[in-house]
């Protein structure tokens, strides 16, 4: 009677055993280990070169982790379909390092895959006078046996001809600021939806204004391609060819480097694509002060009197420069020589001489004095005569 109830438990283990084997299903096949196509692939064109950037993939197409990734093809095609890579560009070696594991449950932020650069010089004959035609570029990475699960996303770059850097770029400092001259090339003729400009790139060289004279309303990257690359100073239509200028005011007691690219803005349905050229060779501006204001005008001198207190009054036209500190007066006395008898900068246009005599013959010239005491020469002489 015991034996029955002892078989029908071992039968009720036996099929569980049984169910749960059977929801395992077959052995998996091993992983091709195929890393996944990149999906941020980018494309950067400056002149005649192309710029790619892209990921090292971190999984395979069955989600494994990398643990071997092999070269990566480049792909390029002036059509803008492109389903395989075909005859590959070139092939970029295996990065030197591993591929980067993926960030486990306890890590607060995944490892960054690592960058990948690769950098095409376009030959002339992709490049064309149409504005709508445009370069295609993609990426595959292979695994150890150059296999790859196929292409990444694919990026466009116009393949419109730029115009090229000028090499004659020189600088000529004034009191107004530094003077910019270099070669205007010829503007190619007119084409629909294309305009051309010179685009002037400064670069503060000090490193007081490096590291603090950048806007803190910019952003971090900001900054640091300013840092790296300058700022846009400004930018000038491409017209006739020939000679051409431009004035930047700039800050004194600085160092500035300059260059210049010629961009080309092609415009979109709803956006416009602007393609810098190659940049000219840098030129470096040392930014010291060495010019006075302009000289005073207008001065004249008035006897005036009160009781026995006598006194003459000057008055001028005030001096325009931004960096004006003041003026100083002059003053001779029976073709004698001039002496400067106030002892601070005067900050108005005008004076009063209270150290005068009767029956004397006064002659008064002033001058104007910067922030970084350049004087100007002094004005016309005034005279004046105390009764």
């Amino acid at each position: 009677m015991k034996a029955f109830p002892q078989k029908l438990t071992a039968l009720a283990s036996l099929c569980l055993i049984l169910a749960g084997c059977a929801q395992t299903g077959p052995p998996l096949p091993p992983s091709l280990e195929l890393p996944k196509p990149p999906t941020d692939l980018r494309a950067m064109r400056k002149g005649n070169i192309v710029t790619l950037t892209w990921s090292e993939p971190t999984l395979t197409t069955d989600r494994q982790s990398v643990r071997y990734v092999g070269p990566t093809l480049i792909c390029r095609s002036s059509e803008s379909e492109m389903t395989t890579c075909g005859s590959a560009l070139a092939m970029v070696p295996p990065p030197t390092t591993s591929a980067p594991k993926p960030a486990k449950k306890s890590e607060q932020k995944p490892t960054p895959p690592t960058p990948e650069k690769y950098s095409d010089a376009l030959p002339p004959g992709m490049q064309s006078e149409n504005p709508e035609a445009e370069i295609t570029y993609a990426v595959e990475v292979l695994n150890r046996n150059a296999r790859g699960a196929g292409i990444s996303n694919r990026v466009h770059v116009p393949a419109i001809t730029t115009l090229p850097a000028s090499n004659d770029l020189s600088a000529k400092l004034s009191d107004d600021g530094v003077d910019l001259t270099w070669t205007s090339a010829a503007e190619p003729p007119a084409k629909p939806g294309v305009q051309y400009r010179y685009r002037i790139y400064r670069r503060n060289l000090s490193a007081a204004n490096e590291s603090g004279g950048v806007n803190n309303q910019k952003t971090e990257t900001q900054k640091k391609k300013e840092k790296n690359e300058g700022a846009i100073a400004a930018e000038v239509a491409v017209g006739a060819a020939g000679p051409t200028h431009f004035l930047d005011t700039i800050e004194w007691e600085n160092t500035y480097e300059y260059r210049i690219t010629a961009v080309t803005i092609i415009a979109k349905q709803d956006s416009q694509v602007q393609l810098e050229g190659d940049d000219s060779p840098p030129i470096r501006v040392v930014a010291h002060d060495v010019f006075p204001p302009a000289i005073p005008s207008g001065l004249q001198a008035v006897y005036s009197g009160e009781g026995q207190k006598l006194f003459i009054d000057l008055i001028w036209a005030p001096v325009p420069s931004a960096d004006l500190a003041g003026y100083n007066i002059y003053r001779s006395e029976g073709g004698g020589a001039p002496i400067k008898v106030n002892s601070e900068l005067v900050k108005t246009p005008s004076y009063r001489d209270t150290a005068v005599s009767p029956g004397k013959t006064y002659s008064y010239a002033v001058s104007a004095v910067d922030v970084r005491n350049n004087e100007s020469q002094r004005s016309e002489a005034a005279t004046e005569t105390t009764p």
